[in-house]
């Protein structure tokens, strides 16, 4: 909410400055639970609130998929191999796994198939983690490893099975208290790319774009029709994709029809290097249904912003 400025006449009481908005009250559906292993949503009751983007990445979610909900580091080094090439051949992976290099480790009687779940975030203080481990994993083994020089910064939050940085301090504000922000969780995803903000109409289009596949926009399609976004989310699962950008949104047929009708930048990726032209639109919802053409190209059109319906309303 924005603080009125009243401006004093002489002599009258000088106005306080405004104060700033308080952070919401966290939902119960994203507080953070003891154990929120399983629970990759849960980590936005830790990302700082100034962050921009977010990935989920849960392989927890993509093991139970591909048929082995219980691996873990214990399990044959031969299937581990084959459910690390499954989830890159047929998943949106936004990270390897932060453990993923096993070469850049020593034995620290644990491996990336110890991990539930990953959150990355970046925003204008830099960026973080959330790192989720397996409940009956000893934390103390993690604890040990956290002196490595690729951990520098981190903290184990030993009780939660959680390794974190960058995460916010207590009492500051997180994206869970963002009332905006909770509307585009998909709790049954496996992947998935939040972002504040709209994508700017350069930045969609791509740097391969000239002024001719800009001027294709103008007139029904033009962009300046649209409402203001303030957020959007890109969930991925089994091979399908959902954004959402807020419930109630009277501009989501014409995103549809810009999306279908958005140019293709020769020699430059874009929108179709990742997805079908076609979507679905749900207005009600908020929601665009969307058809990947491989999770690998999917992930790195989503990550590029190349995302015609989450567009801003200017040129």
């Amino acid at each position: 909410m924005l603080a009125t400025v009243v401006l004093a006449g002489c002599g009258a009481p000088a106005v306080p400055p405004p104060v700033a908005p308080t952070p919401t009250e966290i939902p119960p559906s994203l507080a953070l639970p003891a154990h929120p292993t399983g629970q990759a949503w849960r980590a936005l009751a830790l990302v700082p609130a100034e962050a921009t983007v977010v990935t989920i990445t849960d392989f927890d979610a993509m093991r139970a998929r591909f048929g082995v909900p219980d691996l873990t580091s214990g399990d044959p080094a031969a299937d581990r191999a084959a459910f690390w090439a499954q989830a890159r051949a047929q998943a949106v992976l936004f990270t390897a796994g932060l453990f993923a290099d096993g070469a850049r480790w020593p034995d620290r009687g644990f491996t990336e198939d110890d991990v539930d779940w990953e959150v990355r975030f970046t925003g204008p203080h830099g960026s973080g983690y959330v790192v989720a481990f397996r409940p009956d994993l000893d934390m103390r083994r993690v604890q040990a490893a956290r002196h490595a020089k690729a951990l520098r910064g981190a903290t184990v939050m030993a009780k939660e099975h959680l390794l974190v940085k960058g995460v916010a301090g207590e009492g500051d504000p997180v994206w869970a208290a963002d009332p905006a922000l909770p509307d585009l969780t998909d709790d049954g995803a496996e992947s998935a790319y939040l972002r504040r903000g709209c994508v700017p109409v350069d930045d969609a289009l791509g740097s391969g774009a000239s002024a001719a596949d800009k001027g294709t926009l103008i007139g029904e399609l033009d962009p300046r029709n649209l409402d203001d976004l303030t957020a959007f989310s890109v969930s991925f699962a089994d091979g399908l994709a959902t954004a959402r950008l807020g419930e109630d949104r009277g501009d989501l047929i014409a995103r549809g029809q810009i999306t279908e009708a958005w140019p293709v930048v020769k020699g430059s990726r874009g929108f179709t290097s990742g997805f079908r032209s076609d979507v679905l639109v749900d207005p009600s919802s908020g929601r665009v249904g969307l058809t990947p053409t491989s999770p690998q190209a999917a992930a790195a059109v989503t990550v590029a912003d190349l995302l015609p319906f989450a567009i801003c309303d200017r040129l």
